[in-house]
């Protein structure tokens, strides 16, 4: 899979909140070599291109740290950056470990939403009614948030595993999944990887989307 296939397709599993740009790609990509998680193996060339294609493989080390990263349960694993990047991957995760990540998202956006509902009726009076929608339409965004996370745990303890429909709601504009190429040897094919000039993104970020009005 060539770089613009792999950032397609990643693009997709994340979702629109989050776009994965070539800054971020190749940085990470070279910061894994360099940790030994994938290896370098030699360059193809294709009909349709005259410049070889570097072929990535994810090593025994890199399936390792993988599954120590899903295995991770605590305050990390259920805040903004890094929750929608864990429940990509929940198919690969035990269910007691869904569970306490789902119910740690909650009770964090509870809090917030508490939070937040505190200080709306402070505020009221201080904003215009642009400014006062915009807070409301953060908190509805955070109370869907929780229906939708109460409705994934007791599915998770009926032992009703959620499939499509249970997805986590996208807004009509959001892109929908293409056609994607099925990779079983986890390769990943480039042209080549660039220097490495961009400030390395760290690769569990996301972005939620509606975050509640006021929340710093």
């Amino acid at each position: 899979m060539h770089g613009y296939e792999l950032r397609k397709r990643l693009n997709l599993m994340l979702g629109w909140g989050r776009v994965l740009s070539y800054g971020s790609l190749y940085p990470t990509l070279k910061k894994m070599l360099r940790a030994g998680l994938i290896e370098e193996s030699a360059p193809t060339r294709t009909p349709v291109s005259r410049r070889p294609r570097i072929t990535y493989e994810v090593t025994e080390a890199g399936t390792h740290e993988f599954e120590r990263l899903m295995s991770e349960v605590g305050p990390t694993a259920w805040e903004d950056d890094n929750f929608d990047i864990r429940f990509a991957f929940f198919s690969s995760t035990d269910m007691e470990i869904r569970l306490r990540v789902l119910e740690g998202r909650r009770t964090r956006l509870q809090e917030r939403l508490e939070r937040v509902q505190g200080q709306l009726s402070m505020t009221q009076k201080e904003v215009d009614r642009y400014a006062a929608e915009l807070q409301r339409h953060g908190v509805e965004s955070v109370e869907r948030e929780v229906r939708w996370l109460s409705d994934l745990i007791n599915a998770e303890r009926d032992g009703n595993h959620p499939g499509h429909d249970a997805a986590r709601p996208q807004s009509p504009a959001s892109p929908q999944p293409q056609d994607a190429d099925t990779d079983e040897n986890h390769k990943i094919d480039d042209q080549h990887v660039p220097p490495d000039t961009s400030a390395e993104v760290p690769a569990t970020t996301a972005r939620r989307p509606g975050p509640a009005a006021g929340e710093s």
